[in-house]
């Protein structure tokens, strides 16, 4: 038997949760893959699965035997890209991952002067507003946004982003400029519910926290549609400085209040350790790393603190 494609095959089985799974991953018959797994722990005279009608589980046999065909299969893999000469020109697909709005506003400008760049390296870019398990999904590099987790994970920080709030021109002059926290509580407010409450929100000066009750006129679940309502003169809306880097520029919207801004977010690349690196990732970490740095650095800034203009709310 292949005991290569058995591997392959138990792998997927694992990964995949069930044999139908992964017939449809390798583009097989189920039927040949139940053989093919059967033919694997017959050779090896013990039980990989323990199988019911719902699900397929690794057994401790199986859990031990999984993980070593998962190096097993990665030392081919990387054989194999060294003898195509994959380890010695940038080529091949590049996998990619990236929060959605960040993604699609400052990592694909970077992704498309890299791929002209490099012709012959081709980018799957996944915008997912969650974080990839690189090694699973089969990923060769993830930004994340956010402190990280330990890991074995290789980590290069590329910058921070702010949390702030603004409003355009338009509203303000309409409705006044807020000089305190308190005179949130007058003003038409626009919440992004995963990332505050439509009731109040939180501020932090000193490490002293402060909840203010607000108004909301206009609640969404949606990123980038609140700053589309900010920039439309609904109201007060807490963004993100890589969404509003161009508006603020061109005077479309008015920062407020930045003497209350949370702490600076890290941005990071983080990618797997690798005992050969292929060239076409670091081709990639070489070419964005100043970019991004460079678009992150651009973003707005928290402005120097200034005397305090009215009393904030007590905490």
């Amino acid at each position: 038997m292949d005991r290569l494609e058995g591997m392959s095959i138990v792998l997927a089985v694992a990964e995949a949760g069930s044999l139908s799974a992964a017939a449809r991953r390798h583009k097989m018959p189920l039927a040949t893959v139940s053989r093919k797994v059967s033919e694997l722990e017959a050779h090896l005279r013990t039980k990989l699965f323990n199988r019911s009608s719902r699900a397929l589980v690794p057994t401790e046999a199986g859990r031990s035997y999984i993980a070593a065909a998962k190096r097993i299969i990665a030392d081919v893999t990387e054989a194999e890209r060294a003898a195509s000469g994959e380890y010695a020109t940038p080529r091949g697909e590049l996998s990619v991952s990236a929060p959605f709005a960040f993604g699609r506003l400052h990592l694909v400008p970077v992704l498309a002067e890299f791929v002209a760049t490099f012709p012959e390296v081709d980018i799957r870019l996944d915008l997912l507003d969650r974080p990839v398990n690189l090694l699973e999904e089969h990923v060769d590099v993830a930004l994340r946004i956010g402190t990280l987790a330990d890991s074995s994970l290789i980590a290069i920080r590329i910058g921070e982003i702010r949390r702030m709030l603004c409003a355009s021109p338009a509203y303000l002059k309409w409705r006044g400029t807020p000089r305190s926290l308190d005179d949130l509580s007058k003003h038409d407010c626009i919440s992004f519910v995963p990332l505050q409450s439509p009731a109040e929100w939180t501020f932090k000066k000193d490490q002293t926290d402060y909840v203010v009750p607000v108004r909301s006129r206009l609640v969404l679940n949606h990123l980038e549609s609140t700053c589309d309502a900010a920039r439309s003169g609904m109201g007060i809306a807490t963004v993100f400085s890589y969404q509003v880097a161009e508006s603020v520029k061109s005077g479309e919207l008015a920062l407020l209040l930045q003497d209350f801004e949370p702490p600076p977010i890290p941005v990071s690349l983080v990618y797997p350790p690798n005992r050969f690196m292929p060239v076409k990732l670091r081709a990639f970490l070489d070419f964005a790393l100043p970019r991004l740095k460079a678009r992150i650095a651009d973003l707005p800034k928290r402005a120097a603190p200034r005397g305090r203009t009215g009393p904030p709310l007590s905490p």
